[in-house]
């Protein structure tokens, strides 16, 4: 048994449909680490940069208050900024506390106790400068401002504005990182669609050449069962024309000696007598089994069809219709049929024998219309009824549509069946026919 490449494909399915949820879920994977680092490098580094601008608005503040310390014509003793870098100190060492937690640039333990360092003693240089100007010495305060927290100020400026280079250097490598995973991605969904369009590709080709080889066996099973058909369907008539010659040669001739001696014996018996009588009675019952052997010899295969043609065995056939199946039939044809294969006639005539039986048994009526026409090189045979249609016992007459479809592919013809708009069943059997035509 040739295996059916159903398994094949499903394993193709499936591992296509394994390898789509696969990679879904690497680049979810990937989208979600981008979204992942996207959060916590480039808004943390948003975050550190403000806190940085923050810390530098706060250090900028206090260069301002120690330049009006130092202005001379300011009227205000130095103790009254002390309230100021108070608050500025609040401020400054919470911005450092946040910035310190969120922050992402590449700071060396160096440069982190340099800056704790520098604002301790920055802080602590203050105070010192706080309790001079309370003991009353202004101007040694004013001194240690110029010298000693200008520069400090000065000092955490300048790495202030260096850990904000840092920072967008940061910003610029997450940036690149953030290119380099799009980049990473893109490249990746290029080779699974490359991957996925050669798959699909192979499935096609493979379901292709299936399909091909499918539709060659179907082809090759269709030309045997044709063949086969057609052999089975020669056979039937080629046995059905011996039994018909055989009813009609030998029965009918045993038949016909018997009516032919039993009127020699009847001649013999004397007039009058009973068994003159019983004889000619005899002779009766004879002939009506001859009439009926030869008819049913006729309806086996009927010996007219090929000595007088397809016409008029369609004619004689129509005068047999009533009596065989019950049906009364309006029925017409062309004068001017051409002379038929005998091949051709005797499936035509198998395909009205099957219609019109049809109609006895499964249309629910009575009557029927037969039509034989022959025109512009085509024969067309038609038998309407006006019963109960196609759908109904539509299994009951699938071998006889079977047979009939049969018969018109053997002669290259064409078996339509069609529901008309009154009702009933319309069947039509068209056959290209080339040749002279009859007078």
């Amino acid at each position: 048994m040739r295996r059916t490449p159903t398994a094949t494909l499903l394993l193709g399915l499936i591992v296509t449909l394994a390898t789509v949820l696969a990679y879904s879920w690497y680049i979810s994977r990937q989208i979600t680490g981008l979204r992942q680092l996207q959060t916590d490098l480039t808004d943390r580094n948003r975050r550190d940069s403000l806190l940085l601008l923050r810390i530098q608005g706060d250090l900028n503040q206090i260069a301002l208050a120690m330049r009006d310390m130092l202005d001379p014509d300011e009227t205000y003793p130095i103790q009254a900024w002390s309230a100021q870098f108070d608050r500025i100190r609040a401020d400054l060492d919470d911005a450092l506390a946040q910035q310190e937690a969120v922050t992402v640039a590449r700071r060396t333990p160096e440069q982190a106790r340099f800056l704790a360092s520098s604002v301790a003693q920055f802080w602590d240089a203050s105070a010192r400068i706080f309790e001079l100007a309370a003991g009353g010495h202004a101007d040694e305060a004013r001194s240690q401002v110029r010298l000693s927290l200008q520069p400090r100020q000065a000092a955490l400026s300048t790495a202030v504005a260096r850990f904000l280079v840092q920072n967008n250097e940061s910003e610029a490598q997450t940036a690149e990182q953030v290119q380099q995973i799009y980049a990473t991605v893109q490249r990746q969904v290029r080779w699974f669609l490359f991957a996925t369009l050669a798959a699909i590709v192979g499935t096609g080709v493979f379901l292709i050449r299936s399909s091909q080889r499918l539709f060659s066996e179907l082809a090759s099973l269709s030309d045997q069962r044709r063949e086969l058909a057609q052999q089975l369907i020669g056979a039937r008539e080629s046995t059905l024309r011996e039994i018909a010659r055989e009813l009609h040669d030998e029965f009918g001739q045993i038949l016909t000696a018997i009516g032919s001696m039993l009127g020699r014996a009847a001649r013999q018996a004397p007039d009058g007598s009973s068994l003159r009588q019983d004889l000619r009675e005899i002779a009766e019952v004879s002939q009506d089994a001859l009439d009926n052997v030869r008819g049913l010899s006729q309806s086996l295969h009927p010996s007219i069809l090929e000595e007088l043609g397809l016409g008029s065995t369609v004619d004689w056939y129509m005068t047999t219709v009533e009596r065989q199946l019950g049906l009364v039939v309006d029925y017409e044809r062309s004068a001017d049929l051409p002379p038929l294969d005998e091949n051709v006639s005797i499936h035509v005539y198998r395909i009205l024998q099957e219609a019109l039986s049809n109609v006895a048994r499964h249309s629910g009526v009575h009557d029927a219309a037969v039509r034989l026409f022959w025109d512009d090189g085509q024969l067309t045979l038609t038998v309407q009824d006006r019963g109960r249609g196609l759908a109904v016992d539509g299994g009951r007459r699938g071998l006889g549509l079977v047979t009939m479809r049969e018969r018109a592919a053997l002669v290259h013809g064409a078996l339509e069946l069609v529901s008309p708009p009154g009702g009933g069943t319309l069947v039509r059997l068209t056959i290209p026919v080339q040749g002279p035509v009859a007078a």
